[in-house]
């Protein structure tokens, strides 16, 4: 992902993610923080397919929705899985698997034992195909992050696979 690609995050956020909406400067701040944790996915013939912004985090402490970050947090002990975005049309063209290999090389590469997510949107049986389960440790800290989400939204986690 670069910069000149935050026009098409949005326009892909706005159809995949209806009742989810993230402020652009979200994703320029993300972008910024840790470009190698922001990805395009493009169709044959190089369309826009959708989209995956990652960054470290705290387990058990992800950011609100539209909330900014500011800085990696030093203490960050686990890879946090910010947004998938498929289009439609990119679905079942195997763009998943790709971002799943994508997380466990930076996983495997920064030495962290655990990547994490919130599942919106009923994707939580997608999320646990994937190796991710649902969060233990629900804290008062974690259950107000996931409350600006919505009532549905899981924290989920998944060990590094050696």
């Amino acid at each position: 992902m670069a910069p000149s690609d935050l026009d098409a995050v949005m326009a892909v956020g706005a159809v995949v993610h209806a009742g989810f909406f993230e402020r652009r400067e979200v994703f320029a701040e993300r972008l910024a923080l840790y470009p190698q944790g922001c990805w395009m996915a493009q169709e044959e013939g190089g369309a826009v397919g959708g989209y995956a912004v990652m960054h470290p985090a705290r387990l058990g402490l992800p950011p609100a929705l539209d909330s900014l970050l500011l800085q990696i947090d030093p203490a960050a002990d686990c890879l946090y899985l910010h947004d998938v975005a498929l289009l439609p049309q990119a679905r079942g063209a195997g763009l998943g698997r790709a971002l799943m290999q994508l997380l466990s090389g930076l996983m495997r590469g920064e030495r962290r034992a655990y990547a994490a997510l919130v599942a919106v949107h009923g994707s939580a049986p997608y999320w646990r195909a994937c190796g991710f389960d649902a969060f233990a440790g629900a804290s008062a800290a974690l259950r107000e992050k996931l409350a600006s989400y919505d009532a549905q939204a899981i924290y989920m986690v998944k060990p590094q696979q050696d």
